[in-house]
């Protein structure tokens, strides 16, 4: 049944790659009223000529200071802000807001030492690490319900988690020496200049990057070690590999892990169907997956083989890094939370060519 419930709605970090998708969104969302797009560096800029394809549902709406946003008037937050400044802001706007969903990283990890080992910086809000829920809905539904705080996954860790959880919760593949090897668009690295993301950097190239050291590494580690229940159950160690493809957006993730037991690929498919039966946004399938076909969409496309010559699993997904990856799913979190369908403003459906 149809709720017409309205919510009103704020972006921080609305100029941003995931900011200006989360208004795109919004747009269509039946539910959702944007009343604030945040951004202090376009403060009084129109909307419309930062994001011109949102001209028609944002015509006069400009870009508010932070300082200046009637955010205290938002049920909904989405915060969209480079790591370590979110824990600053948040636990200021969680006396006010309904419900926060912040796409940065400083909620995801739950021990703060790990978080100050991997970011190198000291959190400011550890109190708030244990309560945060991990929004990656498929996996972990149950601590979505009541919450008030949620950690949207990083891109890579939504596409690797949804990969390989369903094996590691069936026991089927061995915790450690588990490989992800994934591509991601350049939206991935954010409107920030870098020299890397630069056209005459990214074009007709194609890069590893952050190199045993990428700050999604542990988040995958955490994922893949918790169980539906939010409890630890194992300890995970994992070798990944991010890779720059010169695309706009979309991400690619194979992981490998060794197989326990017995299992092959006509069970590896199983195991990926009967995971996630019934869920709108996950399509298993035979075919090896394209970051194509989920394209502007919250879909991801899996597939898995079992290899018997070498022992070990091959489990590939494809999302949208702003979809899936991104803000698609933080306005599903935010649908869950809020007892609507979890559909709503959201498509599984991608665009091609």
């Amino acid at each position: 049944m149809y709720d017409d419930t309205m919510f009103s709605v704020g972006i921080i970090g609305a100029s941003g790659y995931t900011g200006a998708e989360l208004l795109r969104i919004c747009a269509q969302h039946p539910n959702f009223d944007v009343k604030t797009a945040v951004s202090s560096t376009y403060a009084q800029t129109a909307v419309s000529d930062l994001h011109a394809h949102l001209s028609a549902q944002y015509p006069e709406m400009l870009f508010e200071d932070q300082d200046l946003a009637p955010l205290e008037k938002c049920e909904v937050i989405f915060t969209g802000l480079p790591h370590g400044a979110s824990q600053l802001v948040i636990p200021e706007l969680l006396e006010n807001a309904k419900l926060i969903v912040d796409l940065g990283a400083d909620f995801r990890l739950k021990d703060p030492e790990i978080y100050s080992h991997w970011y190198e910086q000291e959190h400011v809000a550890p109190q708030l690490l244990e309560t945060a829920s991990y929004g990656l809905p498929e996996l972990f539904p149950n601590g979505l319900k009541n919450s008030s705080l949620v950690a949207a996954p990083g891109c890579y860790p939504t596409a690797a988690t949804l990969a390989l959880a369903p094996f590691m919760r069936a026991g089927l593949i061995d915790s450690d020496e588990i490989i992800v090897d994934a591509a991601s668009g350049v939206s991935g690295a954010g409107k920030t200049l870098q020299p890397g993301s630069m056209f005459c950097s990214a074009d007709e190239n194609f890069a590893a990057y952050g190199l045993l050291s990428h700050r999604h590494t542990p988040e995958i580690e955490q994922a893949l070690g918790t169980g539906a229940n939010g409890n630890k159950v194992d300890d995970v160690s994992v070798l990944f590999t991010p890779h720059l493809a010169p695309m706009n957006r979309g991400i690619l993730a194979t992981c490998y892990a060794r197989v326990k037991g017995e299992l092959d690929t006509d069970t590896a498919l199983q195991v990926l169907t009967d995971t996630y039966s019934d869920m709108p946004f996950i399509m298993v399938s035979e075919r090896s997956p394209s970051t194509k076909s989920t394209f502007a969409s919250n879909a991801a496309h899996l597939t898995a083989r079992v290899d018997p010559r070498t022992g070990l699993l091959v489990s590939l997904c494809a999302i949208d890094n702003l979809g899936k990856g991104a803000s698609g799913q933080a306005v599903q979190c935010a649908n869950i939370v809020l007892g609507l369908d979890e559909t709503q403003g959201l498509s599984a459906v991608g665009i091609s060519p």
